[in-house]
């Protein structure tokens, strides 16, 4: 389904991404992985175009790309498959819930208003938001703001959801609200590459992980081959790190 072959992007001098390689298949929930400044959220930017890629191919549904030669309208069609679940939610502040799910489908899809509502007020019973669908981001908890916003993103129908650390802003029992819609989308068969530390999510919710460190693919396979029995170095150092934080129920965003 989406295929990723030596992507390489730099900000000046400093070199992010290494030539990162990966296979995500239709269903496959892959769960990326790493120490802070692995390069884990600018691979997933540049996957959506949010960022320009400085070399590398994408396959795309059988459709092959030069990541740095990009036109605006491939980039656009290619996002019409996608969607994008950030960190800070991204949510219009002075729109309902209701209003951010429509947005995206009345302006960039040129969608119907009536058609866009139906079908955005069904994306946010399904995330547990229809009973909020007429407030404002202030008056929602943090995990009621990313919840609407993975209201948005099923809303669009895409081929595949990217989550930039979707998690990592929130507190525990808010984590769980999201997780538990993520889960959900997992068992419905939903494409998901996820960028978290939720090493819990990673191990019972995704079938593959990608570990990565100083902007190269360390190690990669399935997720039960990951956390049983890690093949390189690097991994099993950095899973023993993470269960002494787990152990010591610490923080483990910079492991």
């Amino acid at each position: 389904m989406l295929k990723i072959e030596n992507l390489r992007k730099s900000f000046g001098p400093l070199e992010v991404l290494r030539g990162v390689s990966l296979n995500v298949e239709q269903g496959d929930v892959v769960a990326i992985l790493g120490p802070s400044g692995s390069g884990k959220t600018t691979l997933l930017r540049c996957i959506n175009f949010l960022e320009t890629a400085g070399g590398g191919t994408m396959t795309f549904d059988g459709e092959s790309f030069q990541l740095d030669h990009m036109s605006k309208k491939d980039i656009a069609r290619l996002r019409k498959k996608t969607a994008f679940v950030f960190q800070d939610y991204n949510l219009f502040r002075n729109k309902t819930a209701l209003q951010n799910v429509t947005e995206g489908l009345t302006v960039a899809r040129k969608m119907p208003k009536d058609q866009a509502a139906a079908i955005a007020k069904k994306a946010l019973q399904k995330v547990g938001m229809a009973d909020r669908e007429d407030h404002y981001p202030h008056q929602l908890s943090g995990g009621q703001q990313q919840r609407t916003a993975i209201a948005r993103a099923i809303a669009a129908e895409p081929e595949i959801i990217f989550f930039d650390e979707p998690t990592s802003a929130l507190d525990p029992e808010l984590t769980g609200e999201v997780l538990s819609v993520m889960r959900q989308l997992a068992d419905e068969g939903m494409t998901m590459l996820v960028v978290t530390h939720e090493m819990g999510f990673a191990r019972t919710v995704s079938n593959k992980v990608i570990f990565m460190e100083d902007g190269v693919v360390v190690e990669a396979g399935p997720s039960r081959d990951f956390f049983q029995n890690p093949r390189e170095e690097r991994s099993k150092a950095f899973l023993q790190t993470i269960r002494a934080a787990e152990m010591a129920d610490k923080p483990i965003q910079n492991v």
